[in-house]
């Protein structure tokens, strides 16, 4: 079918800012939002810093119903409702609290609820005393992985497709291509998509046991994610969520709603756990396929890409992923497109992470920017090899951005590419 996809809402919840003013804010003052935390010296983890979004009671009840915030334990269901909520309402899109709305579904995916419900505290496990009631009757959608989807549904009331997707890092990326796959059949007009990721001492002591962690700023939080630096130790963790309206093109006409950009296409692959790919590292032959055929599918040349959004953790693979990039663009030097993550700000939020840079890519596309890659003073010199410096900006730097193509990938050699063009009527 001839349709066309455009987003017409965003929101979202980072360590750095709570909603997409604030958010925008951040991006261009280059904003930091890592922290140390005692707790995480006092359980002798070897990284003691990350990423939390300063959420406020005030903050809650701006787009929650008192129900919900008194209710809800889960972090990163909250994060997902917040940043679900903003974004429908950024839509101009109102909430039916009596009928449901068969036009409208939802993917919203997460990593693992079950970490951040497991942060509750207990003297000591009910289980194992025999007093399973002292769990409590949200336990099971709390720790479900499609209980940030339910819960936002809970309020907007969607009688589409409800679908949430767990693929570690690149979860939201692959929630808005689902979302896009979906509107592309012709079987709804719209989709609320994104993805959440919690934060606490159960999830990154997990992390921190793979030795995956930065573990060499626990005196100098802000210093910690430094993608593409050639001292690059490990990804700060981080939580957050983002989420965006996508709707077809004529939904959005007939409703006279602001459109960001239209969604061009996008791809997604496996390596296979081949070729070099495994459970933590990427099949390079895989990634490079999946680039190459989210350009292909989205009908544009290399030439016309202003901006990459990279996946870029801030760990040792971040040399292969540009080396990847290089490959399936096939420039380099001065000619490869500029570069950034807001990963240098925020920390990895992990299954977080995609839907989050989505909403910076969107904004800087919006307000003419490209936010800066902090702490990358020292480049990686095998990056250096492959594009000339100026392609990493450090600064803040205005310019109209059209298109942006936006990749992560993940854990299990998982692939996901989307291009974006900013709408221009």
């Amino acid at each position: 079918m001839n349709r066309r996809i455009v987003i017409t809402g965003i929101g979202v919840i980072a360590p750095n800012a709570l909603g997409k003013e604030d958010f925008n804010t951040a991006l261009q003052e280059g904003r930091s939002g890592i922290q140390f935390w005692p707790e995480l010296e006092k359980l002798n983890l070897r990284c003691q810093i990350g990423g939390v979004p300063p959420l406020t009671e005030e903050y809650k009840k701006k787009w929650l119903p008192d129900l919900v915030v008194k209710k809800l334990s889960n972090k990163a269901i909250m994060y997902a409702c917040l940043s679900g909520m903003e974004a429908w309402s950024d839509a101009g899109l109102e909430v039916n609290a009596e009928n449901t709305d068969y036009s409208s579904g939802m993917v919203f995916g997460a990593g693992d609820l079950g970490f951040d419900s497991l942060t509750k505290e207990y003297p000591s496990y009910p289980i194992d005393r025999g007093e399973s009631r002292r769990l409590g009757s949200r336990t099971i959608t709390e720790c479900m992985n499609s209980g940030g989807a339910a819960y936002l549904n809970e309020m907007l009331g969607l009688g589409n497709r409800v679908l949430s997707n767990s693929a570690a890092c690149i979860t939201g990326s692959e929630a808005v291509l689902l979302g896009y796959d979906h509107l592309m059949s012709g079987r709804a007009d719209r989709m609320i998509c994104g993805s959440t990721e919690g934060d606490g001492r159960y999830i990154w002591s997990a992390f921190d046991a793979m030795r995956v962690l930065c573990g060499d700023s626990n005196n100098n939080p802000e210093f910690g994610p430094r993608p593409m630096s050639d001292s690059s130790s490990g990804f700060v963790p981080s939580g957050g969520s983002g989420a965006m309206v996508l709707e077809t093109l004529d939904s959005a006409k007939q409703r006279n709603a602001k459109i960001y950009a239209e969604v061009l296409g996008g791809h997604s692959n496996s390596g296979g756990l081949r070729n070099g790919g495994s459970m933590t590292a990427p099949n390079s032959a895989g990634v490079v396929s999946c680039i190459k055929g989210a350009i292909e599918n989205s009908g544009i040349s290399p030439d016309e890409i202003d901006l990459i959004s990279g996946h870029l953790t801030s760990t040792k693979g971040d040399p292969l992923e540009i080396k990847n990039w290089t490959e399936a663009l096939g420039k380099s030097g001065q000619d490869f497109p500029l570069i950034n993550t807001p990963k240098s700000m925020i920390g990895h939020a992990v299954a977080g992470a995609g839907s989050v840079e989505l909403v910076a890519s969107l904004l800087q596309m919006e307000h003419g920017y490209v936010h800066p890659n902090l702490n990358v003073d020292n480049l990686h010199p095998e990056i250096l090899n492959l594009i000339d410096a100026s392609r990493i900006p450090t600064k803040t730097v205005k310019k109209d951005i059209k298109t942006v193509v936006k990749a992560n990938f993940g854990f299990g050699d998982l692939n996901c590419c989307l291009v974006l063009r900013k709408w221009e009527d």
